[in-house]
């Protein structure tokens, strides 16, 4: 049965520490709807109510343009061991640039990835478990170091380059993007 609180607790703190994937939902008036995969190390906990995590270039930029059109998230854990958990929290975020003043702020909680563009940051509103019964028992082999690779092979310039090129998602919608390159 799932459970409603108003805010993370140390036991969702923590069961959110250990999971190696999550996955980020949203969605504008007349866009679809898009639910993307995280990992990376990228998470962090920066309260009971505030979360933040780094974004790497990949396809697409959908969650920036979403929250610049709408601001509504939904962000979820599921545990692949054992005990069967499902976390979601929900809320409103935006897209954190590097020319932003508050990217200072935020940068120091974590560690620079290979082609960071951007930081995240969810004001949680409300946070939900459940059962997750129906999720699979899987191992972590080992993270994929692919798309680091990549961006290590492309000069700051390059990177920031590609990155400025995609100011739109793939519904049209405006994307803010860096005009600068991340500093950590």
């Amino acid at each position: 049965m799932a459970e409603f609180f108003d805010a993370l607790d140390d036991r969702h703190i923590a069961f959110v520490a250990k999971q190696p994937v999550f996955f980020v939902a949203t969605a504008a008036a007349e866009a679809r709807i898009n639910l993307s995969p995280k990992g990376m190390d990228s998470f962090r906990v920066l309260g009971p109510s505030r979360v933040a995590w780094l974004d790497v270039g990949g396809s697409g930029n959908e969650t920036n343009a979403h929250l610049i059109a709408d601001g509504r998230i939904t962000v979820m854990f599921c545990a692949f061991e054992q005990p069967a958990l499902i976390l979601r929290l929900y809320g409103r975020a935006r897209p954190v640039l590097p020319q932003d003043a508050e990217w200072g702020a935020l940068i120091p909680h974590f560690a620079m990835l290979e082609g960071t563009r951007q930081i995240f940051d969810m004001a949680v509103e409300q946070v939900q478990t459940s059962c997750g019964w129906g999720v699979p028992l899987m191992t972590l082999d080992r993270p994929r170091e692919t798309l680091s690779k990549a961006h290590a092979k492309l000069s700051a310039e390059e990177r920031l380059a590609k990155f400025m090129a995609r100011d739109r998602s793939i519904d049209g919608l405006p994307v803010r993007v860096p005009t600068q390159v991340p500093a950590g």
